[in-house]
This record gives structure tokens, sequence and C-alpha cells, in this order.
């Protein structure tokens, strides 16, 4: 029983550490070998390239985006914009009309059908040599666009993702350990980026060549994901683009955040099934082990939690430290509880934003396999909903 009970609390601190402390640091040491990747330089002429905007109901911060957009540091007349509204019933469409004359597209599904179906609808309307996507609730840096573009100055690179870099007030503490996360998260990619190539690009914005981009895209499953994997299937890299910054609103509600990973990461469990035969090493080397190491140990890990605490459990009659650690874990779990149920209205104590942060991390996890598993879950896009 006590090997068992071993086993059952060894196997997430095993899991957890290689995820995000080992994998990291071989990737490290793996980069320090590799020579400085040469600068980007500026093409002789900018190529042409349509900007993507799916939208579900995004009236409120829809003419901001757009006004963002048309802002940007790129020849206006190498790039068309094109919004894809999945059905929006909000006025959303009646805004993007306003800017019919300066490049601005409007494309209405009249059925809502999700966002990788809006997307796939618009492969039909795409325009000049490279796709690029965005969505309504994040901001661009006026040279972020350029920034990212110049990565297609290497043959080798089919997609480019933009760096995210995530904000909140400095009063709003309800989700304060996502901005730590996400930095943490572009860290880790740039280190891939320096190996070869990154295994998924951030939906909020990035860009791909349009020979590249799939039509046909499973409807209930993750395009952001799938492009890097879809990519690397015909002989491209994907990289991070450190200086093609997008600005991630912090979400206020720590149980919005919670939805949003657990639709994130059902759906990537799909995606990755759908891909599975990218994890095999003898056809796609590092990539593979890059791929096991990055998502499918992280999303594996939470489910090795619940026997965790069993195991300490039956330990905990025979050992004193054993005993100490269920008490923690037991006292860490009650206070991230307090967390995720804290009123939306108020602040949330900093001293429970880690637990309450960590706590939904894991338990969305665990939620997130029991979804992926039922039939026809996930397919209609529920965008989340970020302070404009």
């Amino acid at each position: 029983m006590n090997a068992l009970a071993i086993t059952l609390v060894s196997a997430p601190v095993a899991l957890f550490g290689y995820a995000y402390a080992v994998y990291p640091l071989a990737l490290r040491g793996a980069a320090s070998f590799r020579p400085p990747l040469p600068p980007p330089t500026d093409p002789v002429e900018w190529p042409e390239l349509t900007i993507t905007v799916p939208v579900y109901n995004e009236r409120a911060g829809i003419r901001a985006k757009l006004e963002e957009l048309l802002a940007l540091d790129y020849p206006a007349d190498r790039r068309r914009i094109l919004v894809i509204s999945d059905a929006s019933s909000d006025g959303t469409d009646d805004i993007v009309r306003e800017f019919a004359g300066q490049g601005v597209s409007l494309l209405r599904l009249t059925d809502r059908s999700g966002k990788t179906a809006a997307e796939n609808a618009a492969a039909a309307h795409l325009w000049g040599t490279l796709v690029v996507n965005t969505d309504a609730t994040t901001r661009l840096l006026p040279a972020s666009l350029k920034a990212l573009v110049r990565a297609f100055g290497d043959p080798t690179v089919g997609a480019a993702s933009g760096r995210d870099v995530s904000v909140g007030a400095a009063e709003t503490t309800a989700n304060g350990g996502e901005s730590g996360y996400v930095g943490y998260e572009m860290w880790v990619r740039g280190l891939e980026t320096r190996i070869g190539s990154i295994v998924g690009v951030s939906g909020c914005f990035y860009a791909i060549r349009r020979e590249l981009y799939d039509a046909s895209f499973p409807e209930n499953l993750s395009r952001d994901f799938g492009c890097a994997m879809s990519v690397r299937e015909r002989g491209y890299r994907v990289v991070s683009v450190n200086e093609a910054l997008c600005i991630v609103p912090r979400g206020g509600s720590l149980r919005a955040e919670f939805r949003r990973k657990v639709r994130t990461m059902q759906r990537g469990l799909r995606t990755l099934w759908y891909k599975r035969a990218l994890l095999d090493p003898m056809q796609y080397g590092s990539f593979a082990v890059m791929l096991a190491s990055h998502k499918l140990a992280r999303w594996v890990a939470p489910l090795t939690l619940p026997p965790a605490l069993v195991g300490l459990a039956l330990l905990a009659r025979e050992v004193p430290a054993a005993r100490a650690l269920l008490i923690l874990a037991v006292l860490g779990t009650g206070i991230g509880a307090v967390g995720m149920g804290w009123p939306e209205d108020r602040r949330l104590p900093r001293l429970l934003a880690i637990p309450a942060f960590m706590l939904a991390a894991n338990v969305a996890g665990v939620k997130a396999w029991i979804e992926a598993m039922r039939p026809g879950a996930g397919r209609i896009w529920e965008p989340t909903r970020r302070p404009v």
C-alpha cells in the first residue's frame, strides 16, 4: 500500500516538475548551443495581406479595434481587413459597415456556427500572400504588424505568432495570476523558437502563409493550436516574434478565466488527438518532443492531483511529513476555493489570488478532459469578454 501511495503522490510532482521546470531548463540549455538568430530585415516590398477579425457580438469594442488596425504602421494599399461576423445580433455588423470605404469588408454568417467555421468561410475572401488573425478584445501596438511580417523573410517560416502581454488595472486582482503565467509562456515560446519551432500560436495575433491556410479545418477543433501542427506537417517552422506585441486585457473575473481555460483546453485536447501523428519523434523529431512536453504533459498533470490526495491520506496514517503535506494541500485548496467563489464585484485580496488561480487552472484541466470526451461539446464559440 505504501508503494502505491508513494507512486500516487510522486506522479504530479514528476509531471508538473517536468512540464514547468525541467523542460524549459532543457530548452534553455539546448538554446545556449545555438547561434543567435539574425535580426530580421524589412522586405524590399511589404507583402499584400488580409487581416481577419472573427467576431460575435462585439459592439462595445469593434469600432476601437478597426480604428486601431487602420492606424497600424503598414502600407494601406498592401493590406485589407476582413471582419467575419458569426451571426452577431447586437449591431456589430452595422458598425463594421461604416468602415467600408477604408479597406474594411464584412463577411456575415447567417447562422451561428462557431469561430473555426467562421474562419473556414473566410478562406474564399482572402487576399494577398499572408493571412493575419487577431480578435476584437486585444490591442496591437502600431509597429507590431511589421514586426510579425518580417519573420516571413525566412523562407522556412510558415507561421509567426505575436507576443502576448497580459495587462490589467492595478486595482483589479481578481485574476492577477494570469499575467505571470502569460509572461512565463512567452519565455518558453522564445526558447522553442531558438530550437526550431513553437507548438502553438497566440490566437489573438498570428500570421500564416496563405497557401498554408486550411479552409476545411474541423469546426469543433482549435485552429490556433492546430495551425502550428498543420504548418509543421507541411515542412515549415512556426516562430514567436518578441517585437510583435499584443496587449491582452486581463479578465476581471476568475470565473470567466476558468471557463476560458476549460474551453481552450478541451478543444486543444481534441485538436491534439486529431493531429496525434505529430507526437511521433521518429517522424517529427524535436517537434514531437516539444509538443508532448509543452502541451500533453501540462494537460495530463491535473489528472494526477486527486489520486495524489488519496495517496497522501494513505501515507498520513504512518508518515508525519505526509500528514503535514495533506493539511497544507487541504488548506491551500480551501483558500483557492474561497478565491474562486469571491464576489466578482469585490476586490480579491492578493493572498487569495495565486491559490485561486492555481486551483482554477487545475480544476479546469480535469473538467476539460471530461468535456473533451463529450460528443459535440464546445463547437459553438463563446468569446472571452475582456475589459474594452
